[in-house]
């Protein structure tokens, strides 16, 4: 039994390195699988996408990039982005450097003598307030009126000129790909890390790329015994509308004859309760501490701009990944709170609940900063405020406790992590820390996070306290994890499909394109000349190529040439 643990690790570790050779975990024919269709094979999407310049040339990855290589070839233009990027290098400067970046910007792009830099698109008047304001302060916001005057004038006649093209007709080759069907041979699959609510999560790989995943299976049967198709919808349109890099994002859902995969960020260091307490003494010390604090926050933030409360946060649901950031998981009890509206329901988990929740009240996102409350205490003290570990409490009790008890401090606490737990733990929601008109700002501008540089830590540019080790896996053995037992006395009919197809979209746009680019497919596929001319894929006057018959002979003894999506592609490990 050992022995089937090691092989399900050693298969999933080499997975995760790439599977050795210079692929990277791509299958041998990985470029057959992601062939640019003939761009007149494209007509329908140029018809039916949106021509929005924040959607296509800023949000959507690939479109950036792709507008920025358009931009390249006018030296007005080439200045414009050039403005931009060293406008978002200042806003990540650290503190102590910023200044100087701002006069270094400034000197370069808005003297008119600096012909090759200087952006004539932004007013005089505006370079001139810029000047003034930063010899008082180097405020990280200080340059936002002139990106979006760049961004005004790059939305108008620049981005009409893209639209006719060939970098965005490439643009329409990409998104055909994209919107390609998956199927479970989209993927290679590795072992079960876990459970969810209505079936495994195990990790997998995209065959095209090597990109690693974890797919977390609802089982049909179980969704229609347990009625939980509302939730699990919910569920997939909430990660699907999110895009945040501290929550975890959906990038694939398809469907299988038994079951909804939904295709997630892979997280290889294990959750903060694993962390907690099985890696020494329980807790951490405060820096580490206010660290992940800090990157909840902002995940906090991303779901709440969405109008999403999350209403489920707790150590468990909070994971690692390769380089030790956090993102938040299992958005199962997340929902969407209507603009001017308020909510209730007496969802969550015992201990971390707030007490508004707790006694049944309306609410908006007052219990997320409750639970970051619970959660910073508990990261220091190594226990929960108002819970025992391992220790039985009745669930009426807890509820008591969280309704009427103040919480106590040991001496692990600062002054600064005592004021902040007591701030979020306000029974009154109220005089909540995060409730009163500011949201995350409010948490952001307590004194602990005051050496916190939150735009380098959104950039994902701050070192965290803990990387996890790339030969460990942080998850129980595979015969630890308990199994589901057979659904019985259930049957699946037509009318599920309904369902179902508004589960399984295939790719999810974003994180498609994201992955295209860290993998570098993008690349090594963007290629828009061949022997100096124009790519045969992007070329009017050309057809696209048909699809080479084979002969009798070939067709009946032959291999046959396996596009790579199929199971039984000849490159495949071991599928456990």
């Amino acid at each position: 039994m050992e022995l089937e643990n090691i092989v399900a690790n050693t298969v999933l570790l080499k997975a995760r390195e790439g599977g050795g050779g210079n692929r990277k975990g791509k299958s041998k024919k990985w470029k057959q699988m992601l062939q640019f269709p003939h761009i007149s094979l494209c007509e329908e999407l140029r018809q039916t996408t949106e021509k929005d310049y924040g959607s296509l040339c800023e949000r959507q990855p690939i479109g950036r990039l792709l507008f920025r290589q358009f931009c390249e070839t006018q030296p007005e233009l080439r200045r414009c982005v050039k403005f931009l990027d060293a406008v978002a290098e200042y806003e990540v400067t650290p503190d102590e450097r910023r200044k100087d970046c701002g006069h270094e910007l400034i000197n370069k792009y808005f003297n008119p003598k600096s012909e090759e830099d200087y952006v004539s698109e932004v007013e005089e008047a505006m370079m001139t307030r810029c000047a003034e304001r930063l010899q008082l302060e180097a405020c990280k916001e200080l340059f936002k009126d002139c990106t979006k005057l760049i961004h005004d004038y790059l939305s108008v006649a620049p981005f009409a000129d893209y639209l006719d093209s060939m970098y965005y007709n490439r643009f329409l080759q990409w998104k055909w790909l994209e919107r390609q069907p998956v199927t479970k041979n989209t993927f290679r699959q590795y072992r079960v890390l876990g459970k969810g609510g209505f079936g495994e999560v195990c990790a997998c790989q995209v065959r095209a790329t090597g990109k690693m995943y974890a797919c977390k299976k609802l089982e049909k049967k179980r969704i229609k015994k347990r009625k939980g198709e509302s939730m699990a919808l919910n569920e997939k349109q909430i990660l699907e509308k999110v895009n945040s890099r501290f929550v975890v994002s959906l990038a694939y859902a398809y469907e299988t004859k038994d079951a909804l995969c939904l295709v997630l960020t892979l997280m290889n260091g294990g959750d903060l309760k694993f962390h907690i307490y099985h890696m020494g003494e329980a807790g951490f010390d405060e820096t580490k501490a206010i660290f992940y604090a800090a990157e909840i926050c902002c995940g906090l933030e991303d779901l709440h701009r969405e109008r999403i409360v999350y209403r489920d946060l707790k150590p468990e649901n909070i994971l690692l990944d390769d380089h030790g950031h956090i993102r938040i998981s299992d958005l199962g009890l997340a929902v969407h709170v209507p603009e001017g509206q308020t909510i209730k329901g007496r969802v969550g988990t015992v201990g971390y609940m707030a007490p508004e929740v707790v006694k049944n009240e309306r609410y908006t996102f007052s219990p997320d900063w409750w639970a970051l409350g619970c959660l910073v205490y508990e990261m220091i003290e190594g226990q929960s405020p108002f819970q025992q570990r391992k220790k039985k409490i009745k669930r009426e009790e807890v509820e008591r406790l969280v309704r009427e008890v103040e919480e106590e401090y040991s001496s692990k606490f600062s002054e600064d992590a005592k004021s902040i737990c007591k701030m979020l733990l306000a029974k009154d929601p109220t005089a909540r820390l995060g409730c009163q008109g500011g949201g995350a700002s409010e948490v952001k501008g307590h004194p602990i996070f005051r050496s916190m540089n939150f735009k380098r830590l959104q950039a994902g540019m701050l070192q965290p306290p803990f990387v996890p080790d790339p030969q460990a896996i942080y998850c129980k053995d595979v015969l630890d994890i308990e199994q589901f037992s057979t659904v019985k006395g259930v049957e699946l009919d037509p009318k599920d499909e309904s369902f179902y197809s508004k589960v399984s979209t295939g790719s999810v746009p974003i994180p498609w394109q994201n992955e295209m680019i860290e993998t570098e497919c993008f690349t090594e596929l963007n290629v828009f000349y061949e022997d100096g001319l124009v790519s045969r894929d992007l070329d009017w006057r050309g057809q696209p190529s048909p699809t080479p018959k084979h002969g009798l002979l070939q067709r009946l003894f032959g291999r046959q040439d396996c596009c790579g999506n199929c199971s039984d592609s000849d490159d495949e490990p071991t599928r456990l």
